[in-house]
């Protein structure tokens, strides 16, 4: 099994989220064999999350073995009528997408293992979407932008890459998993995916992307989870070429 990323110096991973792990994992793990007591603990953990500084409101395996995470008690839902993805910051020229637009550019196929720094994976998990890098372009990075700023239509979650590994070819505004339109539970309509990062680097429910002169920490890597979370084995250098 891959090794978690490092934290940052000065801190430990997330509290919150290692202790709602601890108690509920044996628990959570029954609860996928009885949907309607998930929809019921998923319910009670949105709940107890409203006491919860750290956030982590669920903690729900599925039969395709991924987990769903929210650090805000309630996620608003959005399709084609309400969708928008704004891009901003230091770009000459800013602007926002409906998901028609998404769906119009060149779309990119990338299959990869997808690893959660509390233990479990999904391996050859296929993501498509629009590459980042394409959005990058067509905004007109400016010479002053050095990272890229990612924030969720949950009104809470955050990330961040420097702008080389924004601009990697395996790294994709998805609209699509599990050759699937993407569902709300993973980050539908439209999620980042970073393929070489764990899986905290991929932000769902992504809303807007905002071009920095430095890179600015996301949600967990203020708690201590590491900047970059690169993967064991992961090639870090620039495939942009």
């Amino acid at each position: 099994m891959a090794r978690k990323p490092k934290p940052e110096a000065g801190g430990g991973a997330p509290m919150g989220r290692r202790a709602m792990l601890g108690m509920l994992g044996a628990g959570a793990a029954s609860l996928a064999l009885a949907p309607p007591l998930q929809r019921g603990w998923e319910r009670f953990l949105g709940a107890a999350s409203q006491a919860d500084s750290t956030g982590l409101t669920g903690l729900l395996p599925n039969p395709g073995g991924f987990r769903y995470y929210s650090i805000v008690g309630s996620v608003p839902r959005k399709d084609e009528t309400d969708y928008a993805l704004t891009v901003d910051g230091l770009v000459d020229k800013p602007k926002t997408y409906t998901l028609a637009d998404l769906r119009a550019m060149p779309q990119t196929r990338v299959v990869a293992d997808v690893l959660c720094t509390d233990g479990w994976r999904v391996d050859d998990t296929p993501f498509e979407g629009v590459k980042l890098a394409d959005i990058l372009d067509a905004s007109g990075v400016r010479s002053s932008g050095a990272a890229v700023r990612f924030t969720c239509f949950d009104g809470a979650y955050t990330e961040s890459l420097t702008l080389e590994q924004a601009r990697r070819s395996d790294v994709l505004v998805a609209l699509n998993m599990q050759d699937e339109p993407l569902t709300h539970e993973h980050g539908g309509p439209v999620r980042l995916y970073v393929a070489p990062m764990y899986f905290y680097k991929s932000a769902k429910w992504l809303s807007g992307i905002s071009v920095t002169d430095q890179v600015v920490p996301g949600f967990w890597e203020e708690r201590g989870y590491a900047i970059d979370g690169w993967l064991d084995g992961a090639d870090r250098h620039s495939d942009t070429a």
